[in-house]
């Protein structure tokens, strides 16, 4: 069975950040909410307690029941994690006198600790927090300072817990890679051997086991997350899995019958169905985002349905659901209020009575590259851009028709090979185009234009949570906006976005 270290998640921003960290060590990490942890098992080695909004000074301060795991698991508590096991067990947390908010160093480590092992005295740390502990319990034992912080890091006398007052996850501590394999490899014992190769590997043979002789449908999308997911079971179940790849005519151009052909490529049992003309008709007049969304939703679900139903005995609906999804729809606050409509999670009719299979659950975005790679799926593929579920309708502002969808996917086009032939495709995480729902003056020739406004986008990013505007080279956006006014007709303007997520989204609509 697999060894993994349990995050008990107190609704911090950068807990997801702490379970990427330590998959980075190739050990397997799982995040609960701090009321729900799992049951206990001989696969759970450590124990992490994350940061939070809260203080532990509030009167609806988040307590975990800690019963059966301090004391006899490792733990670390970070910053909230740290301030609730010292406040809760005879020491005191109050607001700090100083500002603890930022880049600090550590001027005092006791180099004898697991925790700090090879660490150095002032290496930088990330503080992030308006309390601090003032008073330890008597068997906590300070092991590191900063000038302002007493108690940046202690440990339990006679227990393998510890609490460090800063975020070791984040890049700003600049040793913060190393605090975590001394905690989940030194203390916690884990053999680190969680990777790409060994994900893959066990998937199939759970998959085998779990699907046995049993028929599998599968939406293919282009994306990566789809793809692997197919890979995964074509490679456990082979014939059995019956891919549908829909084209909703809002697809980028010439996609549908490049990524079927890929797809056929490598091996998938897979059917292209072309049902632009529906998903058209219906979004006819329709300018609210997410309207759009929840139209385009539904008749993917008709078409998907309706092509799943000329198929013979199927048993499972697989879905490329990854874990942010799993994590979103059980968080400490319960479901996010609002989950656009496409996302993963639910979403099913109730007459698709199939039972749901998921063979990315566990993994986060870059980690289904990753597994990809190990599956030898083509570069055209794992190498995509994210693109939306609902296709270029949310890049159109306002309505959709087959004329604004053409001059958007030429535009596109035209970006997103330039992209490539500068060999900035790499360099982003995600771009394309938008089409506003405006007109400009303009002028060709010696004629006036009255022609439409496209906006460029680009952005830098590692799972789309966070977003910097990429910093494209003058001289290619140049280019590329010379080449689209002069090549696509009803174009006269083109601007580029440089907002960044947040407070922007990366998506207009």
């Amino acid at each position: 069975m697999q060894e993994k270290i349990i995050i008990l998640d107190f609704g911090s921003q950068y807990t997801q950040l702490i379970a990427r960290r330590v998959r980075e060590l190739n050990v397997y990490c799982e995040i609960h909410p701090y009321n729900k942890p799992p049951k206990k098992n001989e696969n759970i080695k450590g124990y992490i307690l994350s940061g939070s909004p809260f203080s532990v000074r509030d009167s609806e301060a988040p307590i975990p029941d800690l019963k059966g795991i301090k004391s006899d698991y490792p733990l670390l508590g970070v910053c909230y994690g740290a301030q609730h096991l010292a406040h809760n067990f005879g020491g005191e947390v109050l607001p700090s006198k100083h500002r603890e908010y930022g880049r600090a160093n550590l001027q005092f480590i006791d180099k004898e600790n697991k925790l700090f092992k090879g660490v150095d005295i002032g290496t930088q740390v990330w503080m992030s927090h308006g309390d601090t502990i003032a008073k330890l319990p008597d068997n906590y034992k300070t092991i590191a300072s900063t000038k302002d912080v007493k108690y940046g890091a202690y440990k339990i006398e006679n227990e393998q817990t510890y609490g460090i007052q800063f975020h070791p996850e984040v890049y700003h501590t600049v040793e913060g890679k190393k605090m975590l394999h001394n905690f989940v490899v030194d203390i916690c014992g884990c053999t680190q051997n969680w990777t790409p190769d060994s994900f893959a590997e066990k998937s199939i043979s759970e998959l085998k086991n779990q699907l046995k002789n049993d028929k599998v449908v599968l939406g293919l999308s282009g994306g990566v997350d789809s793809t692997v997911a197919a890979i995964l079971l074509n490679k456990a179940i082979g014939e059995n899995l019956h891919a549908i790849f829909v084209d909703n005519g809002l697809l980028r151009k010439n996609e549908f019958d490049e990524v079927l052909e890929i797809y056929k490529s490598i091996g998938l049992n897979v059917v292209g169905v072309r049902a632009g003309d529906r998903f058209l008709e219906a979004l006819k007049g329709v300018s609210d985002p997410e309207q759009k969304r929840k139209i385009i939703g539904s008749q993917f679900i008709n078409v998907f349905d309706a092509e799943a139903h000329k198929l013979q005995n199927i048993k499972w609906l697989a879905q490329g659901t990854i874990y942010p999804d799993v994590i979103e729809s059980v968080s400490v606050n319960g479901p996010s209020a609002t989950i656009k409509s496409h996302h993963n999670v639910g979403g099913l009719p109730d007459f698709m009575k199939l039972k749901i299979v998921e063979p990315l659950r566990l993994l986060f975005k870059d980690e289904v590259r990753r597994v990809g790679k190990a599956l030898n799926i083509p570069d055209d593929i794992l190498g995509r851009h994210p693109f939306p579920g609902p296709g270029l309708a949310i890049r159109i502002l306002g309505d959709i028709t087959a004329e604004r969808i053409r001059i958007l996917q030429e535009v596109d086009k035209i970006f997103i090979d330039g992209l490539k032939e500068h060999n900035l495709y790499n360099e982003v995480w995600q771009a394309g185009a938008m089409l506003l729902p405006i007109y400009s003056v303009g002028v060709m020739g010696d004629e006036r234009t009255y022609e439409q406004v496209v906006s460029l986008r680009a952005v830098s990013s590692t799972d789309g949570m966070t977003a910097d505007w990429s910093h494209l080279p003058y001289e290619f956006l140049a280019e590329i906006s010379n080449k689209i006014i002069n090549n696509v007709k009803g174009i006269n303007r083109v601007v580029y976005d440089i907002s960044s997520k947040p407070p922007a989204t990366i998506e207009w609509e």
